[in-house]
């Protein structure tokens, strides 16, 4: 089995800065498209709150990129390409893997800016969009998903399955350090050193439990196999996304 840590969202270069934190809720903003969308802002009813984060380089009208897409079923659908769905497909994830997705949230104007998770996806499919009957990738066209609605790379794919997001901004979902930067967390107990694909530099894993994570880069792999220690913690982090 596979954790996949996903990162999705504005953040300082993909909408201009963090999505927000709104009556204790964190609200992941899908990032500005870049072509083959069929929904805007407005129409997500997110173009104010894209407005400030943006400081107005985004408009309610704008087209983003609706993805993750968490139906009000309880399904979600992911899609990814190009070298992040080559680095999945080469890590080997598939059914019975489970997304976290996680962003760059910020509360208020003052607020300090972190990486939280806000959701996840339990892989129950996984669709190649060039390979699959015409009849599927309308399907997923009529639900707006901008994967569906025009193949962005030879290797397209919407991972389909169970998914929820935060109703709540709790600690528990939390990864950057109290008073940190970003990108400095407070590491998993069961997470070591070459468990996490791209953070293999030593220099990574500090002391007290602390990584620092990749700059760059969407979908962070930790093959789990069958210890118990990362399912205890997915469960607990799937238990405080699923109360809220």
């Amino acid at each position: 089995m596979r954790i996949i840590f996903s990162r999705k969202g504005f953040d300082s270069a993909a909408g201009g800065g963090p999505s927000p934190i709104v009556g204790g809720r964190p609200i992941s903003l899908p990032i500005p498209s870049g072509g083959h969308s069929a929904t805007t802002y407005a129409d997500l009813r997110l173009g104010e709150l894209a407005g400030a984060a943006s400081r107005g380089k985004v408009s309610p009208a704008d087209y983003c990129h609706h993805d993750p897409m968490f139906r009000s079923d309880g399904v979600c659908l992911f899609g990814q390409c190009g070298a992040a769905q080559t680095h999945l497909a080469n890590q080997g994830v598939g059914i019975g893997d489970v997304f976290v997705f996680f962003g760059l949230f910020r509360e208020g104007k003052s607020g300090e800016p972190h990486h939280r998770i806000f959701g996840y996806q339990r892989i129950e499919k996984v669709v190649d969009l060039p390979a699959c009957g015409e009849a599927q990738r309308a399907e997923f066209a009529e639900m707006g998903h901008p994967h569906a609605l025009g193949l962005h790379a030879k290797n397209d794919v919407i991972y389909v399955g169970d998914g929820r997001t935060a109703g709540s901004a709790g600690d528990d979902l939390r990864l950057t350090v109290a008073g940190g930067p970003p990108s400095l967390w407070n590491r998993p107990a069961w997470l070591r050193r070459g468990e996490l694909t791209y953070h293999d530099r030593a220099d990574r894993w500090l002391r007290g439990q602390r990584l620092r994570s990749v700059a760059r880069g969407q979908e962070f792999v930790a093959d789990i196999g069958r210890r118990c220690a990362p399912r205890e913690w997915l469960d607990q982090i799937i238990s405080a996304i699923s109360k809220s």
